[in-house]
C-alpha cells in the first residue's frame, strides 16, 4: 500500500512515497475484536475499589450498653451497629479487581486492525516532526493548514521530537506519543492519526520481530 509523504502544513513532502506493510496496514478491521481490546484496556485502567469494612468486621464490643427497658434510650445490644460512629457500614462497597487478561495475539490482531482501519479513512504520514521555529503559534498555523480534524493523534518513533512535544502541548485536540505507545484505544478515539517514517518503521518491525504482543 503506497501512500504519500506530507509535511506537517499538508503539503506533499520531498521525496518518494512511503509502502506500507499490507500486513500491518491492510488487515481487514472487526469489531468484535476492536471491542475486545478496548474493553481489556479501559479495564486495566481501573484501580482496585477501596472496600469497606462491615459490621462482622469491626473490632467493637457486643456487650449491651444497658437494661432492655427502663433507661430512656433504644435498646442497643452491639457497638459495631452501622447506626454508630466507628460502626461497621451497612451495604457497603466490596472489593473488586479488575484485572482482565487478553491474549497476546488478540491484543496484537487488534492493534493491527485498528492502524488498517486509520489506513484505509484517516491516516497521514508525515517525514519529520522537526521545526524550524518550535512555537506552539507556528505550530497550530501549520496544522489548521492542513487540516487534519479536531482530534489528532501523532505518533513519532523511540522518542517524540522534543521541540514538537513543547509547541504541541498547549493545543487542544493533539496527542503525541512514542511508538512503543501506541494502542487501540487512543488510535480509535482521534480522528487523524498521523505516523512520522520512523513511526512506521518502529511500528512494523515491532510485529515483525515480536509478533506485535502489545
Amino acid at each position: 500500500m503506497k501512500v504519500k509523504v506530507l509535511n506537517l502544513d499538508g503539503k506533499a513532502a520531498k521525496g518518494a512515497d512511503i509502502e506500507l506493510s499490507d500486513a500491518v496496514f491492510g488487515v481487514e478491521p472487526r469489531a468484535d475484536i476492536l471491542h475486545r481490546v478496548v474493553t481489556w484496556q479501559l479495564e486495566n485502567r481501573r484501580g482496585t475499589a477501596r472496600a469497606a469494612r462491615e459490621r462482622s468486621e469491626v473490632a467493637r464490643t457486643g456487650k449491651k450498653l444497658g437494661n432492655q427497658k427502663g433507661g430512656g434510650t433504644a435498646r442497643h445490644g452491639d457497638r459495631a451497629a452501622p447506626i454508630f460512629i466507628g460502626g461497621g457500614k451497612a451495604h457497603g462497597p466490596r472489593k473488586r479487581d479488575f484485572d482482565v487478561s487478553l491474549n497476546k495475539k488478540v491484543r496484537a490482531l487488534g492493534l493491527k486492525m485498528a492502524l488498517s482501519a486509520k489506513a484505509k479513512d484517516g491516516l497521514v504520514v508525515v517525514d519529520t516532526l522537526e521545526l524550524k521555529d518550535a512555537k506552539t503559534k507556528a505550530l497550530s498555523l501549520q496544522l489548521a493548514s492542513a487540516n487534519w480534524g479536531k482530534k489528532v493523534l501523532i505518533i513519532d518513533g523511540d522518542a517524540v521530537n522534543e521541540g514538537f512535544a513543547r509547541a504541541a502541548g498547549n493545543l487542544i485536540g493533539i496527542n503525541v506519543m512514542p511508538a512503543m505507545g501506541a494502542n487501540v484505544y487512543d488510535i480509535l478515539k482521534h480522528d487523524t492519526l498521523v505516523l512520522t517514517r520512523a513511526a512506521v518503521e518502529k511500528l512494523e518491525a515491532r510485529f515483525a520481530l515480536t509478533g506485535g504482543s502489545n
